[in-house]
């Protein structure tokens, strides 16, 4: 099943769906709510073959104190997420939930983001608690008593984590790393190559989740946990990498491996297989058919909302017209200029 999220109105769905009979038993005016919401935007997981629903995010913003809770919040800038549904096991999908909550509010400037959950609902627990949220008190309506998880976007522990998507970049490292554009796209779907930056907020893919897997031949091994990755996508079209070649995407490195600490092809499928781009048999062929393998585990933290060309690089002095990039280290000041040059919100980015 792939499963696609996007951006809809209310009264494009129907409240006769299956989908809905939860949310109707468990609160009584869910159908007055969803009549008055009609020509408001929700997104919707949905199914790309069949159509069937499997998921609802209504991201709301708030100002103020928020009251109707025990103990009430205080008065900020917040991002309410209003009615949450996740159909399924496993944690993709409940990913890409997440990183479309965080990106809607980092692009709203939202202090902090809350949700009200039922205790029943354990796993959607235990992933917003894993991104930082933590329970802030009660809510008590007559559908019964719900737990308040708070994330502030204000306030940081320091943990790569449960601090996403910020990133950290004091005794850190930079890359730059390239990536071809045949991969690009289906690895970092909100970096595809486009002119409009609210496309970058707006719209998802189906492989848009926080944690990816990058594979290589190229020794990965001088990074460490924490590194800043720059992924520059290189050019799809032969001679113009002036123009074609971009920076597009922001990342930070959990972990690095090289073929030596899997102890089989198993647990490199097993690590792999969920997170990269290639399909199970290409993971296999690289295995048996490469002597060096190396893979990166990162989290997807900012798509760029301005691509910077190879030929602005060079302008700039941050790549040489002479290198043939594949990866690269980058000192505090390139970095620092990339990011300028990329558009990117500061406020991501903690020295």
């Amino acid at each position: 099943m792939t499963r696609r999220l996007k951006l809809v109105k209310f009264k494009e769905l129907s409240l006769d769906d299956p989908f809905f009979d939860s949310l109707k038993q468990g609160y009584a005016e869910f159908p007055n709510w969803f009549a008055k919401k009609s020509d408001e935007e929700v997104y919707v997981v949905v199914d790309d073959l069949s159509g069937e629903l499997t998921g609802m995010i209504y991201l709301k913003r708030e100002n103020g104190t928020v009251n109707d809770i025990e103990p009430p919040l205080p008065d900020r800038k917040w991002l309410k997420v209003g009615t949450l549904k996740i159909v399924g096991k496993g944690t993709k999908l409940g990913e890409r939930v997440i990183k479309k909550i965080f990106d809607t509010a980092v692009s709203l400037d939202a202090d902090g983001i809350y949700v009200t959950v039922f205790e029943l609902h354990s796993q959607l627990i235990k992933l917003f608690k894993r991104y930082g949220f933590i329970e802030k008190g009660k809510k008590v309506t007559d559908n019964g008593k719900e737990l308040v998880l708070v994330r502030s976007l204000r306030d940081f522990s320091g943990d790569r984590t449960k601090d996403y998507p910020f990133i950290h970049t004091k005794g850190q490292k930079a890359w730059l790393l390239a990536i071809y554009p045949d991969y690009h796209t289906e690895l970092l779907p909100d970096s595809i190559l486009r002119g409009e930056p609210a496309e970058l907020v707006r719209d998802v893919s189906h492989t848009n989740t926080i944690h990816k897997i990058y594979i290589a031949k190229l020794s990965l091994t001088r990074m460490s946990p924490g590194d800043i990755v720059v992924f520059y996508r290189t050019t799809d079209r032969q001679g113009e990498a002036y123009f074609r070649s971009v920076i597009s995407s922001i990342c930070v490195a959990e972990e690095v491996k090289s073929k030596k600490d899997f102890k089989n092809i198993n647990d490199f499928l097993d690590y792999a297989k969920p997170r990269s781009v290639f399909p199970e048999q290409v993971l296999r062929d690289y295995w048996n058919e490469w002597r060096r393998l190396y893979v990166v585990k990162l989290t997807y933290n900012v798509a760029l909302t301005k691509r910077t060309t190879r030929g602005r690089l060079i302008e700039e002095g941050v790549i040489s017209d002479r290198e043939h990039l594949d990866i690269k280290q980058l000192s505090q000041t390139q970095l620092d200029r990339i990011l300028e040059l990329g558009e990117v919100n500061p406020r991501l980015i903690i020295k």
